[in-house]
Parts: C-alpha cells; sequence; structure tokens
C-alpha cells in the first residue's frame, strides 16, 4: 500500500496535488523538492509539508516519488534525483511516455485529466486520474493509492492516452481560446466579458447534463441558416484566422448535426 509521498514540482499541478495529498486518508506526504525555491516553498506551505531544492536533501523514506514537472522536464529530473531503488517513480504528463523513466524499474503514469490553474484549488475526487505501468503489482498499488484521492480511476497506456490529452486540449484550451475571442468582439462593442457569463455557463451546463454534446447543439449552423452564417463572416473581414475558425466550426456542426 502506498502511504509515504514525496512530490517534485511547483507548478499549477503540483500545487493542486500537494493540497489533495494532505487531505488524503492513510497518505502521508513526506516532503516537496522542486528546483524554484520561491514558488516551491509557496506551494509546500499550501500543504504544511517540508520542502527542499537540494537533490541531496530528497527524502528517501516514501513508497511513491510523484513527478509533477513540466512534459519537457520529465526525464531530466528524474535522472537527476536520487530516488530510491524500490520506489515506485510516476509522473504526471499526459503526452509523455512511460519510457521517460526508463532509469526506473518501478515506473508509472499517474494523469489527472484536468486542467489546472494558480490559486484555483480543485476537487480531485472528481477528476478522472488515468494510470500506467509496466509492472501489474505496481499498477494494483497505484491503482489502490489513485482510489483514495478519486471516484474515477482508470488504465490508459500511451496511444490512448494521446487521444485523452487531444481531446482536453479542444475541451479546454480550444474552448477557453473562444472564450476570449468573443470577448475581444464584446469589446468592439463596448460590453464586458461580463455578459458572456450566464451564456457559458448554460452551454456547459447542458453539455454535462446531455447524453452526448452533439444532442444539445443550436445555432446558425446546426439549422443549415447561411444567411446569418454569411453575415457573421462579413464582420469577420478583418480577422481571417478567426473567420476561418467560424467557417471550418460551423462545416463540422452542420455535418455532425445531419446524423444525428
Amino acid at each position: 500500500m502506498i502511504r509515504r509521498v514525496v512530490l517534485i514540482g511547483s507548478g499549477n499541478v503540483a500545487e493542486n496535488l500537494v493540497q489533495a495529498l494532505a487531505e488524503t486518508p492513510d497518505v502521508e506526504l513526506l516532503q516537496l523538492y522542486a528546483r524554484n525555491k520561491v514558488r516551491g516553498a509557496e506551494v509546500a506551505a499550501l500543504a504544511h509539508c517540508s520542502y527542499t531544492a537540494n537533490p541531496a536533501e530528497l527524502d528517501q523514506r516514501a513508497d511513491l516519488y510523484l513527478l509533477s514537472v513540466s512534459d519537457r522536464a520529465v526525464a531530466e529530473v528524474a535522472d537527476g534525483l536520487p530516488i530510491p531503488e524500490g520506489a515506485i517513480v510516476a509522473h504526471t504528463a499526459g503526452s509523455v511516455p512511460i519510457d521517460a523513466l526508463m532509469r526506473y524499474s518501478r515506473r508509472a503514469i499517474f494523469y489527472p485529466f484536468q486542467g489546472f490553474s494558480a490559486g484555483r484549488k480543485a476537487d480531485f475526487s472528481t477528476i478522472p486520474l488515468f494510470l500506467e505501468a509496466d509492472d501489474p503489482a505496481v499498477l494494483e498499488q497505484l491503482t489502490e493509492f489513485a482510489r483514495r484521492l478519486s471516484c474515477q480511476v482508470y488504465e490508459a497506456d500511451s496511444a490512448r492516452r494521446k487521444k485523452i490529452h487531444l481531446a482536453g486540449v479542444i475541451a479546454n484550451n480550444f474552448v477557453n481560446q473562444l472564450y476570449a475571442a468573443a470577448t475581444d468582439l464584446l469589446s468592439e462593442v463596448d460590453l464586458p466579458y461580463e455578459v458572456l457569463k450566464s451564456l457559458i455557463h448554460e452551454t456547459a451546463a447542458k453539455a454535462i447534463d446531455a447524453a452526448h454534446p452533439a444532442l444539445v447543439q443550436t445555432g446558425p449552423a446546426k439549422r443549415g441558416d447561411r444567411a446569418t452564417q454569411e453575415g457573421h463572416l462579413a464582420l469577420l473581414n478583418d480577422k481571417p484566422e478567426l473567420k476561418a475558425i467560424y467557417e471550418l466550426i460551423s462545416q463540422q456542426i452542420w455535418e455532425t448535426s445531419k446524423k444525428i
């Protein structure tokens, strides 16, 4: 049973994980290690755990060393730490294969499927966790550990996780960018972002309640209202990138709607 954990990293994922681990029964968060001394100390303080930026001071008692660092830093950070033989080493990156931890015999992936922001505490009990390990015993231990944090725990190898990560980028990053573009359009007629919030809330709520988001799609593209779409496109003549996005998504909405 995984009880003692060292968390490695100080980014947004680490900030949320450190708080979740500190609140999880039967888990002792021994230490936070991070190369960024200022940020590392701030993140460790959220869970009232010890902190170090010195690899030589890495706590050697943990059952699990959880790397929550940027994708490009996973292999470098893992290879530079004196992690004891026999411990499980896992990273939280959605698009980095397990081979990035090739140095370790008990390696795994612990991927929380969520967008994290500094200063916003996520409820880990509702966050899907995707796990991978090439040792069945490690996977069993990690699964039991993950179920103490979340009610949604799944296995996902690298190929499956790439699709999951892509879905997350589209549903989170892309949609948020469209919110920003819509906000900029409103600012051109002297209206604040506040105007969009009720619409955003209702759109998300309907999609969550539906069996499939396509079932609650609305708007001129679904109706095949070309006159309205042409009017919108004319307003976007000075924004060619947004115009192209409008055309592509409208076409996809139309094609999808015809299949329902």
